[in-house]
């Protein structure tokens, strides 16, 4: 895997922008949580955004309905704005049919559509980047129980992005660059 650097991110932009797809569905969420539904103040509207969130992200959360309600009952916005960290553990758990459910990786992708600037996204292909620059080149100490805590997450993508010097990029730019890395380099066998 290449080492990170500011050409490599660059190259890995430019790739993001010719997947159509992948572009056409960010273009498709950006209107939907920007425009159409920017607050989190009625059932309709959250959950609409977590239906499609769910469908494009493949998030295999089966029923929505329950997680739209506990959303909504958290009244979010403003915590939203503020970047707050600890609102993505708040979202994660969830009681659905007597079940604990644990939605890490959604309710990172919930917040971080409503303010990409603050909530990166965690996903398995962003962990396995993570923790093979941490073995390759030591560029913090972490383990992979850290990355599956919101606010140890952001700091040790914010390490790396310094590590690196992609301070350039936002946490969103770096999100799509070490994506496709872990979709081309780990890629998931079905």
């Amino acid at each position: 895997m290449p080492v990170p650097c500011e050409n490599e991110v660059r190259r890995y932009l430019a790739r993001w922008d010719t997947l159509e797809n992948y572009r056409l569905q960010e273009d498709a969420l950006n209107k939907l949580f920007f425009e159409l539904c920017p607050e989190n103040n009625d059932i309709v509207s959250v959950l609409l955004k977590c239906s499609t969130l769910n469908d494009f992200y493949s998030t295999n959360i089966f029923s929505i309905y329950p997680v739209a309600k506990h959303i909504l009952s958290l009244d979010i916005d403003e915590r939203l704005k503020a970047g707050d960290v600890t609102l993505v553990r708040d979202i994660q758990f969830i009681e659905i049919s007597g079940k604990q459910r644990n939605f890490y990786s959604f309710a990172t992708k919930y917040c971080s559509h409503h303010n990409p600037v603050d909530y990166p996204i965690y996903d398995s292909y962003v962990d396995a980047v993570l923790r093979y620059f941490q073995k390759t080149d030591g560029f913090m100490e972490f383990s992979q129980t850290d990355l599956k805590d919101y606010a140890g997450f952001k700091s040790i993508l914010e390490g790396f992005q310094k590590q690196y010097k992609l301070e350039p990029f936002s946490l969103k730019q770096i999100d799509q660059y070490i994506w496709q890395l872990g979709k081309e380099f780990f890629p998931k066998k079905y």
